[in-house]
């Protein structure tokens, strides 16, 4: 059969290509392809795909080898070593402590980071660990934690990785303070209307170990913000019952 001839040479490449069993996911070189065919450009996607996933997942490191043989057996429909139910339970437990050992890691590495951060002149880190700096004092009032409010604001990682940026929209936002991570919470109280801080965010006080999915940002990573708060917005009254 064409298709099971096309699974096994792609399986003598995928195993020629490295020198070893395992490999680094940065480490693999394939030579150039060209997508010629309908199934050239659909191949190219699914790998797209799945290597996409994967590697958002957090899994650095893969047995290339026993990869391409589980993919011959099910194209060749061999006998599996693992069935396509058991897979899943076996995916779920490892991506599970994968995900808890990265979070483990990050949130060490956060932690010293934020211990040198806390050393600078400027900095101030309160009761929670949360850390500020002020990089312009307003005169207005002070929010609550009960209040809604227009801000603008600049989301990095520790090094410098822009994540989330209504700067960079253009355009500011609206939020209950009551409905954000806890460093926003207690941070943006700190402030008065037309000032401007610099926040450090540990790690519990951010996103902690499931950051939104997408979002680019590690399980428990420090972030920073750079926050101006422009506006407390009134209070809305509700609507009579009718």
């Amino acid at each position: 059969m064409k298709t099971k001839s096309m699974v096994g040479l792609l399986i003598i490449a995928l195993v020629t290509v490295t020198s070893c069993n395992q490999m680094k996911n940065s480490t693999l070189k394939i030579g150039a392809v060209k997508l010629v065919t309908p199934t050239d450009t659909a191949s190219y996607a699914l790998g797209v795909n799945m290597a996409s996933n994967v590697k958002n997942m957090g899994m650095d490191e893969i047995n290339l080898q026993v990869f391409a043989k589980a993919f011959q057996d099910v194209y060749a429909s061999e006998k599996l070593l693992i069935t396509e139910a058991e897979s899943n339970p076996i995916l779920q437990a490892y991506f599970s402590k994968l995900m808890e050992t990265k979070a483990a890691s990050t949130l060490a590495e956060g932690q010293t980071w934020l211990a040198e951060n806390g050393k600078k002149s400027g900095v101030t880190t309160t009761a929670s660990g949360l850390q500020y700096e002020v990089m312009r004092e307003g005169t207005g009032a002070k929010p609550t934690a009960a209040s809604t409010v227009k801000v603008h604001y600049h989301g990095t990682t520790t090094d410098g990785k822009v994540f989330d940026s209504s700067v960079d929209r253009g355009e500011p936002v609206e939020f209950p303070l009551s409905g954000v991570i806890k460093g926003w919470t207690e941070g943006v109280q700190l402030m008065s209307v037309g000032s401007k801080y610099k926040f450090f965010i540990p790690g519990d006080l951010a996103y902690g170990p499931r950051p939104p999915q997408g979002s680019g940002i590690a399980p428990n990573a420090t972030l920073v913000f750079e926050v101006e708060l422009l506006e407390i917005l009134p209070e809305k009254t509700p609507e009579p019952v009718k």
